[in-house]
């Protein structure tokens, strides 16, 4: 589990074979959750100035290629806060930057994502390359972040252009909603049972 709140930026060092390695300052051991560009993957290689991690072919086809710069952050511990919101390191799919705005001394970013309009909703969460932000406002086929001096400087956003592909996942609460929203309905639509002794 993360909060999407990113430590540091890393640098991919290398990427063959499944085997991908960052260099990064970031402490783990070796099975450790460590979450790149908001992916989970487990640490099988560690120093004090890299990471190594494999990573199947089933994470390549469902995210982003990892790109020369990544967002990371290690799994949350037992006590510490949670400054940002849930997120669970799972990408429910890519998304396409259409704009980025100067805003002040920040930045508002539009993205297309079609396929995760429904768990959308104004003033909700969304992990954006692994870190939580707040929905400012929905379009068409996707939504819009507004992002803070700090969140442009010390994640990889800052470099974001029109064009770039994003990880992204949504509210874990949304997905849960969407799953037991059909059988709550049909539940509600039955009559109900007459109570037991009843005439």
């Amino acid at each position: 589990m993360f909060t999407g709140l990113v430590r540091e930026v890393g640098r991919v060092a290398s990427f063959e074979g499944g085997r991908l390695v960052v260099e990064c300052s970031t402490v783990a051991k070796l099975g450790d959750s460590v979450a790149l560009d908001g992916v989970c993957l487990t640490v099988v290689d560690g120093s004090t100035s890299s990471l190594s991690f494999d990573v199947v072919p089933e994470t390549v086809a469902r995210v982003k290629p990892f790109r020369e710069r990544v967002n990371v952050e290690p799994a949350l511990r037992a006590g510490e806060p949670l400054g940002g919101h849930y997120v669970q390191g799972h990408v429910d799919g890519v998304g396409t930057i259409v704009a980025v705005t100067p805003e002040g001394d920040g930045a508002r970013i539009e993205i297309a994502a079609p396929e995760l309009s429904r768990y959308l909703v104004e003033k909700g969460s969304i992990a954006v390359d692994g870190v939580s932000l707040t929905v400012a406002a929905l379009t068409e086929d996707g939504f819009e972040v507004a992002l803070i001096p700090h969140t442009l400087e010390l994640t990889t956003l800052g470099g974001r252009v029109a064009g770039d592909l994003v990880n992204l996942e949504a509210d874990v609460l949304a997905k849960y909603v969407e799953k037991l929203l059909p059988s709550l309905v049909g539940a509600a639509s039955r009559p109900a049972k007459p109570a037991s002794g009843a005439a």
